[in-house]
């Protein structure tokens, strides 16, 4: 066992042995106040005041609240703004209640449908991914190509080409979008809070966020000076300081956070520090995880049942994976400058009949630098300049056994490379009164530039080497958005986005029909570039009873990406043979959506419905023809996958999500209540056939009491089966029963003990019905099953 693994073990046995004696006297304490609260008026629990949701990634659009409004538009110094600003984040003298564990969290004043997953959420649910993190939410699931270890987020039936996926406002970078065995570069373990946005927020990414953008956000570059005084955080949102607060006295923070999980005898544990004074913070993380292979509830392998599988775990599904970051931020006066450094590593198998037979694994490293900033001038017109940038070097080695009955054959079999680099810039001016609307305009710029290569050391110097060519991309855009406030009830906001994407590569001429005629190939270079532009409306607007309705409509344009041009080679994630079109064109989506919230009182719930009709849908189209390594093996007796070449058809995605969450009443001093969800996404191509790999119908719900203390649930999701396949390669999926239950405990805690100041622990039961479980999005369905019965067992301390 490595040094590294011992100290993440000790680490995280040392915070759950902490664990029982803090519980043991904060629950003294509790009793004792609770007793003194028995002389004090009853207070209804049921009407708790829900706190607000803050969200970072939908608009670049940033509303201060102003407590109160002259009538008369004076100068301001900058110190004044600043203090202004203060003053905003921190109303009043009192300190608010710490909001409740497992309140639903409705976000009702963007103009997109945003899903948030708060920090003590991510600490409960816990997951090696995001796709594993978001699996369960309305209109969201993950590929679980490799549970634990390869699991991107799908978004309303859309993957890879059209989900973003961003860290702290910049690219996440990686090769996730690459292939569907490839990692996410972005572990929850370090994550403070994870946005999904769909809707008119992703013009502010790219075309390429068609689907929509998952943001996560971390303090790595920390965007305020510490606080140590004593309070809860606040979905995930940490107790902002004044920007410019030089007189600041010294102060440090720190968080552990770490878990046990039994179904995969796994371990994780990390550790945070935050530490500032005068006009410098600072933020550093270090994190670990290992599990081995996971328990399931059956057999794995529908289509072959000869092959042994020991003591009832997926073979080939352990992983290990470790990362650390370093940054810090200068304030000044009515701003700040940030930079981070971010090592991501991870060492994983691939489940599946293949997998296991060649021993495959993963050996992935990513070496990330982010630079951000804010500045808000003592300017007329300007009210923030904001800019991110970002450089990332990726590199992983696709590992096995050449010769599955050689174990000497054992070595790199191909290699994945990413070198991007991105800036993004971003200016919000001052609202203006325009008679008909107070008027507030965001301006951005953005470019990027990318470098991918995908060699293999098997047949070096061959036509067919690797998947791909190196080829590389540059991408320049420039976007607006336009905020128009009728009203206090009604609000608009039109959106537009225009860019310019060069792609440079190189791929062979194949024959019309793709079988191989004799002819000899050659790689030819290919030069395509694309204009897309985009554009999107929406309307907010209050309704009685404290909902928000909503509707936005939207026309995006989207360029193809390196993998849909110039691929011609072999993937064994998809089990394809993979051929790209270098005369694809520009793919169009005509979007409209419905949406109805509510965020506050005893019943929360948000419903959703859209329509989305693509032109030109870019996706791998099977022709039905087996291929071997190479082009010239296609069409011959004993080849072993699907050619597959990425091919345009027009198509139709249409569904809905609905969730909802009601205090029925008070209960023993808490409240308890019910909860329930629903998705449904259906996808055709315009000739009624089936676009492939489509999450289910999917309903379900529960029960929860919780106080300020304790959160208690439990829940079932049920997911119906696929049958709405398409026609070659896809499989029928049986639908599935997932029961969870849950019991945490948040609490403050006396700081002369060790120091420690808050702690959260609790468990949590997955699939407790142990049942058969197979994602029909996921490639190797029929051959990996989803991790059986397990309980995770969690502990985290604030010091």
């Amino acid at each position: 066992m490595s040094f590294e693994l011992r100290r993440v073990q000790h680490l995280a046995g040392a915070s759950l042995l902490l664990l029982g004696a803090a519980a043991t006297s904060a629950f003294a304490q509790e009793v004792a106040q609770d007793k003194l609260a028995q002389d004090k008026p009853a207070q209804d629990k049921s009407s708790t005041e829900i706190p607000a949701v803050t969200v970072t990634a939908p608009s670049p659009i940033v509303r201060r609240v102003v407590p109160t409004r002259s009538p008369v538009r004076v100068a301001r110094t900058g110190r004044a703004r600043s203090h202004e600003r203060t003053a905003d984040a921190t109303p009043g003298t009192s300190t608010p209640a710490a909001p409740q564990q497992g309140v639903l969290p409705v976000v009702t004043n963007q103009f997109a449908t945003v899903t948030v997953v708060p920090n003590e959420e991510i600490r409960r649910e816990g997951g090696g991914q995001l796709g594993d993190l978001l699996f369960s939410k309305p209109g969201i699931t993950g590929s679980s190509f490799a549970p634990g270890a390869s699991s991107r987020p799908i978004i309303r039936g859309l993957d890879v080409n059209r989900v973003g996926i961003v860290e702290n406002g910049t690219n996440a970078g990686g090769a996730s979008d690459l292939g569907e065995d490839h990692f996410v570069p972005i572990d929850p373990l370090a994550t403070n809070q994870v946005e999904v946005v769909r809707g008119p927020a992703a013009l502010r990414y790219g075309s390429t966020s068609i689907g929509g953008v998952v943001s996560a956000t971390n303090n790595r570059i920390p965007d305020a000076l510490p606080s140590c005084a004593p309070s809860f955080q606040a979905y995930g949102m940490p107790t902002k300081a004044p920007l410019a607060a030089a007189a600041t006295s010294p102060c440090v923070t720190a968080e552990t956070r770490s878990a046990f999980s039994s179904v995969d005898r796994g371990i994780e544990s990390g550790v945070l520090l935050d530490t500032g004074g005068g006009n410098f913070a600072f933020h550093t993380d270090v994190y670990g995880r290992n599990t081995t292979d996971y328990s399931i509830p059956s057999y794995p392998y529908l289509a072959d049942q000869t092959r042994s599988v020991a003591n009832g775990r997926q073979p080939n599904s352990a992983t290990r994976s470790d990362g650390a970051s370093i940054g810090g931020s200068y304030f000044f006066q009515g701003g700040y400058i940030g930079a981070a450094i971010t090592q991501n590593d991870s060492l994983y198998h691939i489940p599946g009949i293949d997998g296991a037979d060649h021993n495959t694994r993963i050996d992935g490293h990513q070496t990330k630098i982010n630079v951000k900033g804010e500045y808000h001038p003592d300017a007329a017109a300007i009210d923030a300049i904001r800019f991110w940038a970002g450089a990332t070097d990726y590199r992983h080695n696709e590992i096995g056994l050449a010769d599955p009955a050689d174990p000497n054959t054992d070595g790199v079999r191909q290699t994945f490379t990413n070198k991007e680099q991105e800036i993004r810039t971003e200016v919000q001016l001052m609202p203006f009164n325009a008679r008909f609307a107070e008027v507030t305009t965001a301006l951005g710029f953005q470019v990027g530039h990318q470098e991918l290569s995908a060699p293999s050391p098997d047949n070096p110097g061959t036509l067919f080497n690797g998947l791909w060519d190196p080829n590389n991309s540059t991408r320049v855009a420039g976007y607006a958005f336009n905020e128009f406030k009728f009203t206090e009830a009604t609000r608009a906001q039109i959106a537009g986005r225009i860019e310019h994407v060069e792609l440079h590569g190189t791929t062979p001429d194949f024959p019309a029909d793709f079988l191989p005629d004799g002819t000899p190939q050659a790689g030819i270079a290919r030069n395509p570039s694309y204009t897309p532009k985009s554009g999107s409306i929406g309307l907010l607007q209050d309704l009685p009873g404290g909902m928000v309705g909503s509707i936005t409509a939207q026309y995006v344009e989207r360029a193809p990406k390196a993998a849909e041009l110039f691929s011609r080679g072999a993937h064994d994630a998809t089990a394809t043979f993979d051929i790209g079109n270098p005369n694809l064109t520009i793919e169009t989506a005509k979007s409209v959506e419905l949406g109805v919230r509510k965020a506050t009182g005893p019943f929360r719930f948000e419903a959703t419905l859209y329509y989305t009709h693509f032109n030109n849908f870019i996706y791998r189209r099977l022709t039905g023809v087996m291929c071997g390594d190479d082009f010239a093996s296609c069409g011959t007796p004993g080849a072993e996958v699907n050619q597959a070449v990425y091919s345009q058809r027009d198509a139709n995605f249409r569904g809905g999500e609905f969730q909802s969450q009601l205090d029925v009443g008070a209960f023993q001093g808490g409240i308890w209540g019910i909860e329930n969800q629903f998705d449904l996404v259906r996808a055709t191509f315009t000739d009624g056939t089936n676009v492939p790999r489509i999450p289910p119908l999917r309903m379900g719900g529960g029960l929860f009491w919780r106080d300020d203390n304790w959160l208690m649930r439990v829940n079932l999701l049920h997911a119906f089966a696929q049958n709405n396949v398409a026609v070659i390669a896809e499989t029928p999926t049986a639908g599935y029963n997932l029961l969870k239950a849950e019991v945490s405990y948040k609490t403050r805690l006396d700081r002369n003990w060790f120091g420690a100041r808050e702690m959260i622990a609790g468990v949590v039961g997955n699939n407790l019905l142990n049942e058969n479980i197979r994602n029909s999005v996921s490639y190797t369905k029929d051959e990996v099953l989803m991790p059986g019965i397990g309980v995770r067992a969690f502990a985290n301390f604030k010091f």
